[in-house]
């Protein structure tokens, strides 16, 4: 297949590329399968628990992220990578066996919901950072413009299967049979990163990288680099203001879904519809449209479109503050962001050396993402005491939406300026 006909499909797959493109979809497929059959759960019971709960649960999160990060830094350091990738997944598998346990016994116990929150905001953000990191070894620049959307097109298909298959077996299994099928298929994934060692290779493309040893540096090499770069510094400006504009919506549609919904599985139902229709659109995306988008202009003006969707959704919100309309705003921004903006940003790693694929990117999408969480919810709760609504909240939205895209254009320039496209 030549590459002027390879370049014309959907996926752009070229000699020798199938194998791996299969087995990191179906990765991702799977990890995400995983991940949003209990999502809806942990959405319900923290609506549940009560809006007012979520900036103290966060902050839990971001603590929890800050012991873990250099705990994480640690093992990278020694750990081969061949060996600390599944070592990760098991680690979480054996959790949610626990949890399983746990929601059989007590499904409404307000501790094992805190608990719960907790864990899944640490259990989404380490795996899915972890993921993309792989990638970033697996393919090269080039590869990872074609062939990152589609692969994330992957999680998109899984995260139309959990929500589908929690809303249909909830009534049936209980949340402790959620959370015991969510646990086999994390198993899964095992699998997938054991017949994808061998497609890793070295960030010149030239060899197959060494995943049987450790990425090695020093423990906070990830804080350290990412410090003293001002183009690491502005992806995390991205994650951080996107971050933000996230949490409002979050917390907002937690106080009015709990005043709409009075059970736990009638909220747990009504977030998995939302997650099917966010995944369903991000499928679409993903497979149609980011990697033409990033191959026919390239990465800067595909982050800067996604910012500017964001400006969109925020603007129609601050005239229209209603629950309806907040769903909408809600689905377009997630869409986007898992359809565009992700598998955008993960392609800026694909041409840095280990250490920065996996100790800064880490910090970036665990400790960074999370500590935004908690300024959002505390500021949050503090203008809702001053009185500001949703319309109020929308408003201030849009205002940070107009920032990330200055952020957008200010990453995909630097992008640029180190060789990329």
């Amino acid at each position: 297949m030549s590459s002027a006909v390879a370049t014309r499909g959907a996926l752009a797959l070229r000699p020798g590329e199938a194998r791996a493109f299969a087995l990191s979809f179906l990765y991702f497929f799977l990890l995400l399968a995983s991940y949003f059959m209990v999502r809806p759960l942990r959405d319900s019971l923290a609506a549940g628990l009560g809006a007012d709960q979520i900036k103290y649960l966060s902050t839990a999160v971001f603590l929890t992220m800050l012991a873990i990060v250099p705990v994480f830094g640690w093992l990278a350091s020694r750990v081969p990578r061949s060996r600390l990738l599944p070592g990760i997944y098991a680690f979480f598998v054996a959790h949610l066996l626990a949890f399983a346990i746990a929601f059989r016994i007590d499904p409404e116990h307000e501790w094992v919901a805190r608990v719960f929150y907790v864990w899944l905001g640490v259990f989404n953000m380490f795996v899915v950072s972890v993921f993309w990191s792989f990638m970033a070894d697996v393919w090269r620049e080039e590869q990872g413009r074609r062939l990152f959307g589609a692969i994330a097109a992957g999680g998109s298909l899984g995260g139309l299967l959990g929500p589908a298959l929690t809303k249909l077996l909830v009534d049936d299994v209980g949340l402790g049979g959620i959370a015991l099928v969510s646990a086999l298929l994390l198993a899964g994934t095992l699998a997938a990163i054991a017949g994808l060692r061998r497609h890793a290779h070295d960030p010149d493309g030239a060899a197959p990288a060494r995943l049987d040893e450790p990425v090695g540096g020093e423990i906070l090499a990830g804080l350290s680099r990412l410090v003293r770069s001002p183009f690491l510094l502005g992806i995390a400006g991205l994650i951080v203001v996107g971050t933000l504009l996230g949490m409002v919506i979050y917390i907002e549609m937690a106080r009015l879904v709990a005043e709409t919904y009075a059970t736990p599985a009638e909220r747990t139902a009504f977030y998995a519809e939302r997650d099917i229709w966010v995944n369903g659109i991000s499928l679409v995306l993903q497979l149609l449209v980011v990697g033409r988008l990033t191959t026919w202009f390239g990465v800067r003006p595909t982050l800067v479109g996604a910012g500017l969707l964001a400006v969109l959704a925020f603007s129609t919100l601050a005239f229209v503050p209603v629950l309806g309309m907040l769903v909408v705003a809600n689905v377009l921004m997630r869409a986007t962001e898992f359809g565009v903006g992700k598998p955008a940003r993960d392609m800026l790693y694909t041409d840095v050396d280990p250490e920065t694929k996996y100790k800064v990117k880490n910090v970036i999408d665990t400790a960074v993402l999370r500590g935004s969480d908690v300024v959002t919810g505390w500021a949050h709760g503090a203008l809702a005491a001053l009185g500001l609504g949703l319309a109020g909240f929308a408003g201030v939205g849009a205002v940070l939406a107009l920032l990330l895209v200055g952020i957008a254009w200010a990453v995909g320039t630097g992008y640029r300026r180190r060789g990329g496209t």
